[in-house]
């Protein structure tokens, strides 16, 4: 699946999209709000400006994934592997990080309000507060 197909199934009301391959697509700036995406393969994705709120990525592979400036509100990334992934400016408000993979991760200026970070991978990550983790899983 490319990232035009996303786009005109998700238009046509699908948000479904479990376990598709979006591996290096351009979604710069798209609005998936409610999108199913758990277990997708979205390494390398072109995500910065995406809104996503209560989209459900759990299990997903977003390993090195641009995600500048993205939306993540309340979105569920249990189990993702966002490893190396950038995050920087993303509005994490109530997101979902139970198990999920942020190891060398840069989560600079990003704003996870009312986050649980206890249960994430965090080896290397780059916190909000622009400081190196020092948590070794």
């Amino acid at each position: 699946m490319n990232a035009e197909e996303l786009l005109e199934r998700y238009a046509a009301g699908d948000r479904n999209f479990r376990n598709a391959d979006l591996r290096f697509a351009k979604l710069t700036g798209a609005i998936l709000n409610d999108i199913d995406l758990s277990g997708a393969m979205l390494e390398i994705a072109g995500l910065n400006n995406v809104t996503l709120h209560n989209a459900t990525l759990r299990g997903a592979m977003l390993a090195g994934a641009n995600l500048i400036n993205a939306d993540l509100t309340g979105a569920d990334l249990s189990e993702a592997d966002l490893s190396a992934a950038i995050l920087m400016r993303a509005k994490l408000d109530n997101a979902k990080f139970k198990g999920t993979n942020l190891r060398w991760a840069s989560l600079v200026n990003a704003t996870p309000t009312d986050v649980n970070l206890l249960d994430a991978l965090l080896d290397r990550t780059i916190l909000p507060c622009g400081s190196p983790s020092s948590v070794q899983t």
